[in-house]
């Protein structure tokens, strides 16, 4: 029966719903974290009859069909990119994004790689870095002798020195910002990779067209409402207890079909 199958395949989707529901809620607190979001396509389906075929000798044509579909499948898991709130810290290394636009962070390996999460500290050699001690690119090194950080909201990183009244300009921090930003490949750690679908990173000063300024002294907050994923995690529960119920109902008849007696 191919009710059967068509209903395990819902059951299949609503449990990816699931998971990427229970991913964002797991992440509500995860400093510049962006929610994603399940979408589905119908799968192929079977033309009993197909519309628009001639029904008569006079010319006359079939006017919608048969056609019976086969289910339900992935079609993608969207990033959702929309600005989380800005939350104060009261750190002067931390950072958020207002507006447009990632911090570039160098990996081990060399490669780039981006991130909304400006939660930064210092490393022995004064070297602004991440929680993993991956260091933020352009590389800021603080002296050791600073008595006060000051970034700018144009990305200009400054600081006082003792004996020194006068602020000093120690570096500048710069943004990237990609064409499809839902196209970058998350890989943990709050870290983003450029692919082929994101585009070309597109380098800039915050402030410039196109970026968003800085914040000192705040982290970007995720973008989870918890009341949104709630609610999508009630439906889809739902959605799965009533493919869940057709595959029980096929399975009732089917067994009256065994049942029956030539």
């Amino acid at each position: 029966m191919r009710a059967l199958r068509t209903a395990a395949s819902g059951m299949a989707a609503q449990q990816l719903n699931v998971e990427v529901i229970s991913n964002n809620i797991a992440n509500m607190n995860t400093v510049g974290f962006k929610r994603q979001r399940a979408e589905f396509q119908d799968l192929l389906y079977q033309n009993v009859e197909r519309m628009g075929a001639q029904s008569s000798s006079q010319g006359t044509v079939v006017p919608t069909g048969i056609q019976i579909g086969a289910g339900v499948k992935a079609g993608s898991v969207y990033r959702v990119t929309e600005q989380g709130s800005p939350t104060q810290t009261g750190s002067r290394y931390d950072m958020a994004v207002d507006g447009r636009g990632y911090f570039q962070i160098l990996m081990p390996s060399g490669e780039t790689a981006y991130t909304r999460a400006g939660n930064f500290s210092v490393n022995g050699e004064g070297q602004l870095v991440t929680d993993d001690g991956y260091a933020v690119q352009p590389n800021i090194s603080i002296p050791q002798d600073a008595i006060d950080v000051m970034v700018s909201k144009s990305g200009q990183v400054q600081v006082i020195t003792q004996g020194e009244p006068e602020p000093q300009i120690v570096g500048q921090i710069e943004l990237a910002n990609f064409f499809n930003e839902a196209g970058l490949e998350a890989i943990g750690d709050n870290l983003l990779l450029e692919t082929a679908a994101s585009g070309p990173a597109n380098v800039g000063t915050p402030g410039d067209i196109g970026f968003g300024q800085l914040l000192q002294g705040y982290t970007e907050a995720s973008n989870v409402d918890a009341v949104s994923e709630i609610s999508a995690l009630i439906i889809a529960q739902r959605a799965y207890e009533m493919n869940s119920k057709v595959i029980s109902t096929a399975d009732q008849m089917l067994s009256v079909s065994a049942q029956v007696k030539s």
